[in-house]
Parts: C-alpha cells; structure tokens; sequence
C-alpha cells in the first residue's frame, strides 16, 4: 500500500473495528475529478452483506469529516473474497502453502507476473516455488499479489 492508502486505512480503523471487523486491505485510485476507494474488511467467520453496509454508511461518514478525500469518490466496501489481494507481510506468511499470483513493479530475471507456491516470508521477501525453481521476490516490488482459490 502507498502513503495515501496507509493514511486512509489508520483513520478508517477505529471505525471498522466498532463493528467487528478489520480493515483487510485499502486501495486508492485517482483518475481525472473522480477518484475510488476501495475497503476490504474481514472478520471470523466472514463477512456479509450487512457488514459491509453498515461499514461503508460508517466509513463515508469519517470520510467526508476527516476530507482525507478532497475530490469527488466512488467507495466500494467488501469482503476479500476467496482470491483476496495480499496487502501486507503478514497476510502472506498465513497464506504460506497458497498458490499465488504475483505481479511487480519492476521486472525480475525478465518476468513481471509469477504464479506459483508461496513456500515463505522472511526478511521483508516472499519465497515462490513455481515447478523446480524457487524465487525470492523483495516486498517492495510486489505490485499485487493475490490468492489463486483451489475449488474441488
């Protein structure tokens, strides 16, 4: 997450957390006069329609009071979904075991997309095990990373 994103989600997280759940991620894109902001939110046992309702009428609230945002957005809260983005550290390494799909910022041994094994995070990189080749990728050039759900 950038600067933006990581000041959003401090602010936001008192207000989540009144309602039992957990900011599991922010992304922030602005574009032209209208921006948009999406909260991913988690709980135990998941998270439903209504949370993500009451969230969303909390979040625009501290929003608005706070003018974090001072162009016009479009806010979209939901659940991280079965495919859900991996934002930080310690989301990868409860991921470990995961088939993952990584994308970079800057290209590494000419490749920026990866699917493979997440095998470990240590020392702010992730380990991807993609057939026989292990790969150490640095946090920072992570530009997403995102679990490929297994069905069946």
């Amino acid at each position: 997450m950038n600067q933006t994103e990581q000041r959003i989600e401090g602010v936001l997280e008192p207000a989540v957390a009144a309602f039992g759940c957990a900011i599991w991620g922010v992304e922030y894109q602005s574009a032209g006069k209208r921006a948009r902001l999406r909260v991913y939110i988690d709980k135990p046992g998941g998270v439903s329609i209504g949370d993500c309702e009451r969230v969303s009428r909390e979040v625009g609230d501290v929003l608005d009071l706070e003018g974090l945002i001072e162009q016009s957005y479009d806010l979209e809260v939901s659940s991280p979904g079965f495919n859900r983005i991996l934002f930080k550290a310690e989301q990868c390494a409860s991921n470990v075991g995961e088939t993952v799909e990584v994308r970079l910022n800057f290209p590494f041994e000419g490749r920026r997309r990866f699917v493979g094994l997440l095998s470990g995070v240590a020392d702010a990189q992730i380990l991807l095990r993609i057939e026989d080749a292990e790969y150490l990728l640095p946090l920072e050039n992570v530009q997403r990373a995102r679990v490929i759900p297994r069905f069946g």
